[in-house]
């Protein structure tokens, strides 16, 4: 039955004429879901119980069907003429989209954090209700987080260099480019992990603003790790020629991606290293 269905489908493809692109069944959704339905469950058995067996099965399968799915994807995009202009307009939209869905995201924790930093009376403390709490230390904005800054503003730099080399043709200059792009996202993402493990106050019981503070800059970490994932895969296709001046959606989605979190951690540096530093800081 399902080959008649298939036999149809290609005959559809093959006589009626359209811009649009039909997609190949694919399994890996379904297994995409299953996987991220094991994480969590492996999350929950990890905080309750200290079984983390679940958990480490769920990420193994997660990473397994990513980097199944993502073969599959860059195989189809190298198939010359099937995605057309209206394709390519659409995957445009599609990652605006996405992005747009990702501030959202952001703005929840932007919210939750200015509602008590500007009334933190919320909070419920017997303390006086000043934001950050009463005799807190908080993390030196201009020591690690400065850093960090920086290191994310030369990536921006450095991405838009190896965009430009694309444009022009030179795909050495894109490789370089990219390479060091990935580098400075590993620095990044160092320099935090520095930072948490010696943060002067603590993720468990570190009340309101440790809670605040370890959620908003933990999912930017996560997004950074993501980030750096894509351009590393974009290198490695970079690497392989499979890029070139007027066909390189991967690339250009990439780059997108990676000045969003840019963009995301000028405001965490200002909102919530700055403006929420105690008179008590630890670099």
């Amino acid at each position: 039955m399902s080959g008649t269905v298939h036999t149809a489908t290609d005959q559809i493809k093959s006589t009626v004429p359209h811009p649009y692109h039909l997609v190949t069944p694919s399994i890996w959704p379904l297994f995409g879901g299953v996987s991220a339905l094991l994480t969590f469950t492996g999350i929950i058995f990890a905080a309750h119980f200290g079984d983390f067996i679940v958990l480490a099965i769920g990420l193994l399968s997660t990473f397994t069907i990513m980097f199944l799915w993502w073969r599959d994807v860059v195989r189809e995009s190298q198939v010359p003429g099937l995605h057309k202009i209206v394709t390519q307009v659409g995957l445009r939209y599609g990652m605006a989209l996405f992005i747009s869905s990702e501030v959202m995201f952001f703005v929840s924790f932007f919210w939750n954090y200015f509602n008590y930093f500007f009334y933190p009376a919320t909070m419920g403390t017997a303390f006086a209700p000043v934001w950050p709490p009463m005799g807190l230390h908080t993390i030196d904005p201009f020591a690690i987080p400065l850093f960090n800054t920086m290191d994310l503003l030369l990536s921006g730099t450095t991405i838009t260099w190896a965009h430009h080399c694309l444009l022009e043709g030179d795909n050495k200059g894109t490789v370089q480019g990219l390479f060091v792009t990935v580098l400075l996202g590993i620095a990044f993402l160092c320099g935090q992990a520095w930072e948490y493990t010696h943060s002067p106050f603590p993720f468990y019981h570190g009340g309101i603003f440790a809670s605040s503070f370890f959620i908003a800059t933990g999912f930017h970490g996560v997004h950074v790790i993501i980030g750096t994932a894509f351009l590393t895969v974009c290198l490695f296709r970079a690497m392989a020629g499979q890029f070139n001046p007027t066909r390189h959606f991967g690339f250009e989605a990439a780059a997108w991606y990676w000045h969003f979190v840019d963009v995301v951690w000028l405001f965490l540096f200002v909102c919530i290293y700055f403006l929420g530093r105690s008179a008590i800081t630890a670099g």
